[in-house]
């Protein structure tokens, strides 16, 4: 147990004295430039299943006739 209290302890003080935190515009423009990136990855998943979707229906259209 003292193993788990330690290792909380110590991670504790790694956040709190030595790792680099933005600033709140910094973080702020990060999270809009995820949620761009987001949005725009998933679309262009959508628009290659969407594709591939009715590329496979006509295929087998095709060997159907």
């Amino acid at each position: 147990m003292a193993g788990i209290s330690n290792y909380i302890s110590e991670s504790y003080n790694e956040l709190k004295n030595h790792v680099t935190w933005p600033s709140w515009a910094e973080a702020q423009k990060l999270t809009v430039v995820v949620v761009v990136f987001s949005i725009v990855f998933a679309l262009l998943i959508w628009g290659v299943d969407t594709v591939f979707s009715g590329a496979i229906e006509q295929y087998f259209e095709w060997i159907k006739s």
